[in-house]
């Protein structure tokens, strides 16, 4: 911005001074910005507190930078009406202004208790994403290609087409998914008067979206094919170029600078012609904040309150996690039942930080497209989660979760089992060394005991001699099912959230 936009309105940046001040707090301030994704979550409250502090200080200058941007081109707003290119530059500043108020305000503890999880924060990245980001480049790829290939643009029109049906693509990604977003939040938390969830089945909330997934997809589709006429109009410019083989030019000689500051130089513009200085006291200011956040957590054992009754994965747990992963599973379904009494009585007993001890990665997930998993473990038997793999409409009629066949297919990999929990051990995992050893033994037990649970159902039994024959009559290599990726995910699932049995402590508390 504080190059292109200058250049191409041809005026003098509003204030160098305020771009020093907006890059400088920008750089300080950012990092300590983190922990707002993960509010009412497992993270220590000192955590929060100092994220939501440190972002809504995040406002100044971030507003400081756009209004230093809008105000560059004062007494040129005229060539905005003319130049497709400040179009985009001026609608990606105001992009850069909307995200950049709408994030510290999502920080506040008692908006992102409505908006997280929801598809509120789908819009707002996507404000960003596509107005700031994706118009910015547009704009200075129609300013640079130009000039790089010494012609002009192809087509002026095309250039217009591109911005207006790019503007409309944005409008109709990002007002659809702050509807779903406060259509989730307000269904999810909303109770009958007996004190019961209204909208109890999760799906109920999913099928009233769809429409507003219908809408950003077409908006999503509108830009792309705007992206798609800048790229023939830049193609066309391209092919319109001159090839210049000797272009006579002549540079003004160099003036010999003093290494110290000379007479009426700033420290800054002093400082700006030592870019090793200028990189290492940007990288201090950017580490400060991660060390005050990071050391502490690494310091302070009493951290993570350690729960005698939560264990670490079993192999074919471990196994299973990493399927879960790979499939992008944690896109859709977070793990992380936040201390509110609607995700209680939705999901069961709020998530502990002493039960991500042996998480690595942590999957707390940022996005419910799906229930949130956390106590997902022996709430359905393992036929039911087989199925749901295979086609998750036939036990979720109205889901939009695509199948996962192929991970009924698939031989589980073990090869490298003993790798992995060797890994974990590093990372603090009390994995004893017999364990491991005997991992193969573990996992090939496990999966007998979830194969007799599938072999149970008379239905599955009949598909699966049925898969069976036909293996043999083709030659085909046949899998056992123990030994196939499935079962690795179904014992990953039925372990979530069953470390801690809230119920059976209420039974005791209760008979006592």
């Amino acid at each position: 911005m504080y190059y292109f936009v200058p250049k191409a309105a041809n005026r003098p940046v509003y204030s160098y001074r305020l771009s020093i001040i907006h890059f400088w707090s920008l750089i300080f301030i950012y990092i300590w910005a983190g922990p707002h994704h993960l509010l009412y979550s497992a993270l220590p409250n000192w955590a929060q507190n100092l994220g939501v502090v440190f972002s809504i200080m995040l406002i100044a200058p971030s507003w400081g930078g756009m209004i230093n941007g809008l105000l560059t081109l004062r007494g040129a707003w005229d060539k905005v009406r003319q130049d497709p290119v400040l179009k985009f530059m001026v609608v990606g500043i105001t992009g850069y202004g909307m995200a950049t108020f709408e994030g510290p305000m999502l920080s506040l503890k008692n908006v992102n208790a409505i908006a997280h999880f929801t598809d509120w924060i789908i819009a707002h990245v996507h404000v960003g994403a596509l107005a700031w980001n994706g118009f910015m480049t547009f704009g200075m790829l129609y300013w640079l290609v130009p000039k790089l290939f010494k012609t002009k643009l192809y087509s002026r029109a095309l250039v217009n087409v591109h911005f207006w049906v790019g503007t409309l693509g944005i409008v109709m990604y990002a007002l659809p998914m702050y509807v779903a977003g406060f259509v989730q939040a307000f269904m999810w938390k909303q109770f009958n008067p007996d004190g019961t969830l209204t909208y109890g089945n999760f799906l109920e909330t999913v099928q009233e979206i769809v429409p507003m997934y219908w809408m950003r997809a077409i908006g999503g589709s509108l830009y792309i094919l705007g992206a798609l006429v800048m790229v023939y109009n830049v193609y066309k410019t391209v092919r319109a170029g001159k090839q210049v083989t000797d272009d006579l030019a002549e540079a003004p000689a160099l003036a010999k600078v003093s290494k110290y500051r000379t007479s009426g130089e700033t420290w800054h513009t002093w400082l700006e012609r030592k870019p090793i200085k200028l990189t290492l006291y940007a990288t201090v200011a950017i580490l400060i904040g991660g060390v005050v956040q990071i050391v502490p957590t690494l310091m302070v054992e009493s951290n993570i309150p350690q729960i005698e009754a939560v264990k670490p994965y079993s192999p074919l747990e471990l196994e299973g996690r990493d399927i879960y992963i790979s499939n992008g599973c944690v896109s859709c379904h977070s793990q992380m039942v936040r201390p509110f009494r609607s995700e209680v009585e939705r999901y069961g007993e709020y998530s502990k930080a002493g039960e991500f001890v042996y998480d690595h990665p942590f999957l707390w997930g940022s996005k419910r497209t799906g229930p949130d998993l956390h106590r997902i473990g022996g709430k359905y038997n393992d036929n039911w989660h087989f199925n749901h793999m295979y086609d998750p409409q036939s036990t979720s009629p109205g889901s939009i979760m695509p199948a996962y066949q192929w991970i009924i297919r698939n031989e589980l990999d073990k090869s490298n089992t003993e790798g992995k929990m060797r890994a974990m051990v590093r990372l603090g995992v009390p994995y004893t060394e017999e364990e491991i050893i005997n991992a193969q033994q573990s996992m090939n037990e496990q999966g007998e005991k979830i194969q007799e649970n599938l072999y149970n159902d008379p239905d599955f039994a009949k598909t699966y001699e049925d898969d069976k024959k036909y293996a043999l009559k083709n030659n085909l290599p046949f899998v056992e099912m123990k030994d196939r990726e499935i079962v690795a995910l179904i014992a990953y699932l039925q372990r979530l959230g069953v470390d801690i049995k809230v119920k059976d402590i209420k039974d005791k508390l209760s008979k006592k």
